[in-house]
């Protein structure tokens, strides 16, 4: 007999990605899932039935509506969702029951009404999908291909362009954020992949981590390329992120992009199984502080190294564990990123990011993309 509790989930797999792991099954409306005494079972429409029998990673696919006949039969004229939640779970002798942290107030309110008690668990809900399998690993691989591909496209865009009055100019027209993000994310639809919220910021905006950019770009500016989209067929996602200049960097931007670069490849060394995030991230930040690059507010806004050093990366684009100040021990088949940054106005900005494998002494990095500032 199962000693895992019984959970109950509520949403949409297509938009909650607890969901969609448990089952894998792709569904743009909520539906039901309930794990008792370790059987995985479904209650779908008859929209979904057929197609969840068919595709669904369950023991159990139940009709909705055969539940919902039931409870009208006992005289509800009209059942709602939870109605037919309680009757599955009397059915099976449940009255305990574990939720996820962002479990819908009003589902919960009623249940608690019909004398069900709730116990909420924080994320990850599911702790395995922090631990990647082969397949898990390489759908994050295939659409980190695509992004690279993208990325590709957009530095050959910006080596053919010409420098006219500082600006950068391609087929006559200045280049601008939103010619360069809209190329980037044409490529990856080519290769099955949405690329949402792409970051192209250049000079000042790129000083503003998730400034997704705007404008025309310019010559002898840091731009900030962060592309993390997901893959329309495995659902799961990639995260890259590269500074480039088109034209020559001054010293003070050579040394802020060396300072990264260093610190990012160290941080990668660091990766292994057992290690601190938290310590990681430290010394990211030490490192920084050293070569002179502090934190801190100037003029009313952050300066310096203000984000994590990384974030695990798979259904969701931001998922356990985190390498950061409330990091935590990373284990062998987590996905992670490590992207230092350093943001100054009066310079530039500057953020470096890869994908890597944590492995039992030490980490696959699954990022291919060469790391360059200057493109001529």
């Amino acid at each position: 007999m199962s000693t895992e509790p019984d959970i109950l989930l509520i949403a949409a797999s297509e938009t909650d990605s607890n969901l969609y792991y448990a089952t894998r099954f792709p569904a743009p409306d909520a539906f039901i899932f309930v794990r008792i005494k370790g059987e995985t079972i479904l209650v779908m429409s008859d929209l979904e039935v057929d197609r969840a029998r068919a595709t669904a990673t369950v023991d159990t696919v139940l009709s909705y509506s055969e539940y919902e006949q039931r409870v009208k039969r006992q005289g509800v004229t009209a059942p709602t969702s939870i109605g037919v939640v309680d009757a599955l779970l009397r059915e099976r002798g449940v009255s305990k029951l574990l939720v996820p942290e962002n479990f819908s107030f009003e589902h919960a309110r009623q249940l608690q009404a019909r004398g069900y008690e709730l116990t909420t668990k924080p994320e990850p809900f599911f702790e395995e999908r922090a631990l990647k399998t082969p397949e898990e690993v390489e759908a994050i691989e295939k659409a980190q291909r695509a992004v690279e591909v993208a990325v590709q496209r957009a530095i050959d865009l910006l080596a053919s362009a010409s420098v006219k009055n500082g600006h950068i100019i391609h087929d006559g027209e200045p280049v601008t954020s939103e010619l360069i993000k809209k190329l980037i994310n044409v490529v990856l639809m080519e290769q099955d992949c949405v690329g949402q919220h792409t970051i192209i910021a250049g000079g000042v905006q790129a000083c503003d981590p998730h400034n997704e950019g705007s404008g025309p770009l310019r010559a002898g500016d840091p731009i900030v390329m962060d592309v993390f989209p997901r893959h329309m067929a495995t659902h799961y996602f990639a995260d890259m992120s590269r500074t480039v200049l088109k034209g020559k960097a001054g010293p003070d931007m050579k040394r802020l992009y060396g300072a990264v670069l260093d610190a990012q490849e160290e941080a990668i060394a660091s990766v292994r199984d057992g290690a601190d995030g938290q310590k990681i991230h430290a010394q990211v930040n030490r490192r920084f502080e050293e070569a002179g690059f502090k934190t801190g507010l100037t003029n009313g806004r952050m300066q310096g190294f203000f984000h994590g050093t990384g974030h695990g990366v798979g259904l969701d684009i931001h998922e356990a564990p985190r390498i950061s100040k409330s990091g935590a021990l990373l284990k062998a088949g987590q996905v992670v990123t490590v992207e230092p940054g350093l943001y100054y106005p009066d310079i530039g900005a500057t953020r470096i990011e890869d994908m890597v494998l944590v492995t039992s002494d030490g980490c696959r990095n699954l990022t291919r993309f060469p790391k360059v500032l200057e493109i001529e």
